[in-house]
């Protein structure tokens, strides 16, 4: 039987059950020491591919008031050089856009927490990043995945695959385990030390998320 774990954001009171994930077709079944078209599922490919296609149907539901009060954040072609922040302690706030049903709130801006960028030891210093997110009910977590010129041109871009951890739970799920719970999603550079990562079409609430990520100080 499929357990059951309590949703504690704004949608408090609604059970999300788990769901196997689609299959991952992998060459190394840990999904280390290679790409990230190697570790992600078939789901999460797709809405890689339809990344551009979530944002715009986001962008059509919230307030053009939002948009203009941060041109920068609500861009969905800016994408500045270097897009992996540097290994650190980040402040973060994630962004909800549009709803895929009626009743849903369109437009949620939640507070800040600390997160996380991390440089994990088996990479030997120069290979993929970690973020995550340390505070919050909702609280994303997984690999940056660094793609090449020749993968990401003309748009410099990190791929992120990772899991939502939820409420008081101590620790995520390993990316692959619960499709409820996998994300896929984007890292960008859009200015001065300033990134966000995109996650399109996730599971709970909204049709594309932001988090936005700035240096502590």
């Amino acid at each position: 039987m499929a357990t059951c774990v309590l949703l504690v954001a704004c949608g408090g009171g609604k059970r999300i059950a788990s769901a196997p994930s689609p299959e991952v077709e992998r060459t190394d079944p840990t999904g280390r020491g290679a790409g990230w078209r190697t570790a992600a599922t078939v789901a999460d490919r797709a809405r890689l591919r339809d990344w551009r296609d979530a944002w715009m149907d986001a962008l059509a539901q919230i307030p053009q008031r939002e948009i203009a009060a941060d041109p920068q954040l609500f861009d969905p072609d800016r994408a500045l050089p270097d897009p992996l922040p540097p290994i650190g302690t980040y402040r973060c706030r994630t962004i909800k856009l549009g709803a895929p049903g009626a009743g849903a709130s369109r437009f949620i801006a939640y507070g800040w927490f600390s997160c996380r960028i991390e440089q994990p030891a088996r990479t030997g210093g120069d290979g993929d990043l970690t973020f995550t997110r340390l505070g919050g009910s909702q609280r994303p977590s997984g690999t940056l995945y660094r793609e090449s010129r020749a993968d990401s041109a003309p748009r410099p871009r990190a791929i992120f695959l990772g899991s939502m951890a939820l409420g008081d739970e101590q620790r995520p799920m390993r990316y692959g385990t619960d499709a409820n719970r996998d994300l896929a999603g984007v890292m960008e550079r859009i200015g001065n030390r300033r990134w966000r990562l995109i996650l399109p079409r996730p599971r709970f609430e909204s049709l594309l998320d932001i988090v936005e990520i700035i240096p502590m100080e």
